[in-house]
């Protein structure tokens, strides 16, 4: 018995230590020791002793369970470190790369690296030939209307690629892509991505008013966040063809 209580004792200060309870559960262990030393190996300390095996193994339960979400947690969070590595690498690799031909050009019209030296004009340093082929299968995706396609392979690349120069041009289709299927609020979504993570981006001022735009399509309810969306193209990006336009809005808006 007393080996028992001894047990019982050293297994309320461990958990305890741990900080897996609560301290109102260490204390309730504890009275409970107590009693057990005052009963002196009665029938009902021991049918409490068997009780306190059976808390113990729900405690124990719950710290193994704790202990798997931390190792998710810290699994989760080397694959992050390592993605961020790769891409480091990936950008010092292409920057140092010796020069080559000519610039292609992308779907859009706009130069891509991978075929040139990252000195060339119109061709973004840090740009390897994978993310160069990745980014223009999801473009042509894009511009063959294959959405869900368009979509996945954007995604995918952002994924793969999140320090590309051609990042923010991903998520500018990406979120048209959502656009043109009619989901207007995942659109919205997107298109903010764009402007909160490349505020500098050449696709900046068109994801803002994009971004008005699908504002506009989930119907009059939404006209007075849209109107605002038009007025920060206005206040942003003044310089921006977008701007010409986003006054139009704003006047059809008003006269609404």
């Amino acid at each position: 018995m007393a080996r028992v209580m001894a047990t019982a004792a050293a297994a309320a200060v461990i958990l305890s230590a741990t900080g897996c309870v609560s301290v109102a559960e260490f204390r309730k262990l504890e009275r409970e020791v107590l009693q057990m030393r005052r009963s002196g190996g009665a029938p009902a300390a021991r049918e409490r002793v068997a009780d306190l095996g059976v808390d113990l193994a729900a405690v124990n339960a719950r710290i193994d369970a704790l202990e798997g979400r931390v190792e998710v947690a810290e699994h989760e969070a080397s694959n992050a470190l390592e993605e961020a590595r790769r891409a480091r690498q990936q950008v010092e690799t292409a920057s140092n790369a010796p020069a080559g031909g000519p610039a292609a050009a992308t779907p859009d019209g706009s130069a891509v690296a991978g075929t040139g030296s990252p000195g060339d004009p119109g061709v973004p340093a840090g740009a390897s030939a994978e993310e160069v082929a990745a980014y223009r299968l999801a473009h042509q995706a894009w511009s063959g209307g294959e959405l869900d396609g368009c979509i996945d392979r954007f995604r995918t690349f952002l994924q793969t690629y999140p320090a590309s120069p051609y990042a923010d041009d991903a998520s500018y289709w990406m979120a048209d892509c959502h656009f043109r299927q009619g989901d207007f609020k995942t659109a919205i979504l997107r298109f903010d991505d764009v402007v909160a993570r490349y505020p500098d981006g050449d696709k900046s001022a068109d994801a803002l008013y994009r971004q008005g735009e699908a504002l506009l399509r989930l119907g009059p309810a939404y006209s007075k966040a849209a109107g605002k969306a038009f007025e920060r193209v206005v206040e942003e990006y003044p310089s921006s063809p977008r701007a010409v336009e986003a006054k139009r809005q704003l006047e059809l808006l008003g006269a609404g």
